[in-house]
């Protein structure tokens, strides 16, 4: 893949990963509400739904995923549905005294991995990106096994250190939150925007 073509999509795609969205909402209300556990496999999961995406524009299968739209309704509904899940369990979090901000209790990583997948696959954001302003900065048609690789995996460096960079932040404004009463208020406001997430992936 050409150099210009391929810092065309660099920076394409970091200013549609570092826009606000549901995803990077999700990940700072969890963040916040949990703190660094379960980070790794909440993070692969938008990485893996962001390649899934990449897949279909790159293998040709675009017009196939406009058309599912009956699949990609239930998806969406199904995200936001987990997304409102997520949110009552943080509304209804018990307080701990927190000692080590960095290990909150421990959640399912295959629970935390799904529920950014279908986040990423019903997130109109990620739709509108790949099925339609992707094939504007890259030459979808000609495209190379190898050329494929190489987007695929500055696509995966690029997602990752962006919701890394929101979690980060994230991070450090939690340990500002040590007390119970504070906690409540973290988590009931982390658990309300979750659901805030969760309405706009079911209405967009």
């Amino acid at each position: 893949m050409a150099l210009h073509s391929l810092l065309l999509f660099c920076l394409a795609y970091v200013l549609a990963a570092g826009t606000p969205g549901p995803g990077t909402t999700a990940i700072v209300a969890r963040v916040l509400g949990r703190g660094s556990a379960g980070l790794a496999p909440f993070i692969a999961g938008y990485v893996v739904g962001d390649l899934t995406w990449f897949t279909l524009a790159a293998t040709g299968l675009a017009m196939l995923a406009r058309s599912a739209h009956t699949l990609f309704l239930a998806m969406r509904y199904a995200g936001a549905a987990y997304l409102l899940y997520l949110g009552y369990r943080l509304w209804t979090a018990p307080t701990i005294v927190v000692v080590d901000v960095s290990a909150p209790p421990a959640e399912r990583g295959s629970q935390l991995f799904l529920a950014s997948l279908s986040l990423t696959l019903s997130n109109p954001k990620a739709m509108i990106f790949y099925l339609a302003l992707l094939p504007t900065v890259v030459d979808l048609p000609n495209l190379t096994l190898a050329a494929y690789l190489e987007v695929a995996l500055t696509l995966s460096l690029i997602l990752c250190a962006v919701l890394m960079g929101y979690a980060i932040v994230a991070l450090r404004a939690r340990q500002l939150f040590l007390s119970s009463r504070a906690q409540r208020w973290l988590n009931r406001s982390a658990g309300t925007v979750l659901a805030g997430a969760a309405v706009v992936v079911a209405t967009r």
